[in-house]
């Protein structure tokens, strides 16, 4: 009965994280764009930590490494939240989802774990799977056509640093991992949102309202929601078992888009996604490390 609520809780991460973009869109919609309200979701997810380990912040100074993690996080929701506000919902999932191909390139030079013949046949199985989701009628060759996309495998990138840098600081403090990656989040979103709307980029955050200050809240909860179902599920079942039901996010997100209409599901899509996936399920199954969005 354990472990089923400890997979009922990972389901729950996975959910959360799989519907997430519905939110944000709601949110851009009222003019909050992704960035403000990432940074909002994270500090009010900093005020909870705080509350609750008050003296988690310490780890920063004591575990230099933690300001790496820091800014893996933040990068991967800058590039994952803008990016499912922007483009194709489901591309953009499976673009993300290139993570584990990043792994296998990663991890060589910051963890010393060499290449062998199985994971770079993972990796070379993702980056096909990746040119099938690009390779659109309209384009000559299967390169990044929009911001989505770079923004999605941007994401995906900083997604693969978080988990190795994870590995890497897995002997710091809970509290003080949570306390890099929620910080990092928050720092790194607000701080490409000043640099946005510097540009002309991202549009100021517009006066306070009800209704979009009900949309961050419900959106807050949901994110830590979706983070105490990780610690919960995580701390319960293998790796190998929490990172392949935290695919299910890919689920959740393609299903929940194709129903609301911010997504069209073709053969091509099918076909890249599903080598895509089986790359990501191979390399669950033969090591993880610990992983969340943030």
């Amino acid at each position: 009965m354990g472990n089923v609520r400890a997979a009922l809780a990972l389901t729950v991460n996975a959910f959360a994280w799989g519907v997430s973009w519905w939110p944000f869109r709601q949110l851009e919609d009222l003019g909050v764009h992704p960035l403000w309200a990432t940074a909002m979701v994270y500090l009010v997810a900093l005020v909870f930590l705080l509350l609750a380990q008050p003296d988690a912040w310490r780890g920063m100074l004591r575990f230099p490494g933690l300001w790496l993690l820091a800014l893996a996080a933040g990068l991967t929701n800058v590039g994952f939240n803008w990016a499912v506000t922007q483009g194709d919902v489901v591309r953009v999932v499976l673009l993300f989802y290139l993570m584990p191909g990043w792994v296998v390139l990663l991890a060589w030079p910051l963890l010393g774990e060499r290449p062998h013949r199985a994971s770079m046949f993972r990796l070379a199985l993702a980056l096909a799977g990746v040119i099938v989701v690009l390779k659109t009628p309209e384009v000559a060759w299967p390169w990044p056509e929009s911001l989505p996309d770079w923004l999605a495998l941007m994401g995906g990138a900083a997604f693969a640093l978080t988990n190795i840098f994870l590995r890497k600081f897995n002997h710091t403090p809970q509290s003080a991992t949570m306390f890099a990656m929620f910080g990092g989040s928050a720092a790194m979103t607000l701080g490409t949102a000043l640099l946005g709307l510097s540009l002309g980029i991202v549009p100021s955050l517009p006066g306070v309202h009800t209704e979009w200050l009900l949309w961050v809240s419900g959106l807050s909860l949901l994110i830590l929601a979706g983070n105490l179902g990780l610690q919960y599920g995580a701390a319960r079942l293998s790796a190998n078992a929490t990172s392949i039901i935290m695919l299910s996010e890919v689920v959740f997100a393609s299903t929940s888009a194709v129903l609301l209409g911010a997504s069209t599901v073709t053969p091509r899509i099918l076909l890249g996604g599903a080598m895509i996936l089986a790359a990501a399920i191979l390399s669950a199954l033969h090591t993880s490390p610990r992983s969340t969005h943030g």
